[in-house]
């Protein structure tokens, strides 16, 4: 699947993982490929990208590596996930 993740500077990543998990409203989800659509609101927490993540030298200070998951801290937001591709948007 595919992912952006973008705050109101700039787009902090964008490229094909794994899966992802965020901070819904209702508690902690997880997308894989062909996940159904969807729009959820976020929630102060972290966004967990699973697989091989390449970050621009940029904003690699906004992110922590873990093994194979690379987590990104947000305070909130909106997630939109259609056609294989999630857009975070994050405060």
């Amino acid at each position: 699947m595919y992912l952006e993740i973008v705050t109101p500077e700039e787009t902090l990543y964008s490229g094909d993982v794994e899966s992802v998990s965020v901070p819904g409203v209702e508690g902690e989800f997880q997308m894989l490929d062909n996940h159904a659509p969807i729009v959820s609101l976020l929630v102060n927490g972290t966004v967990k990208i699973f697989g091989n993540v390449e970050l621009k030298p940029a904003v690699a200070d906004k992110f922590t590596k873990n093994g194979n998951t690379t987590d990104f801290k947000i305070k909130g937001g909106v997630l939109e996930m259609n056609n294989n591709k999630a857009i975070v948007l994050a405060d």
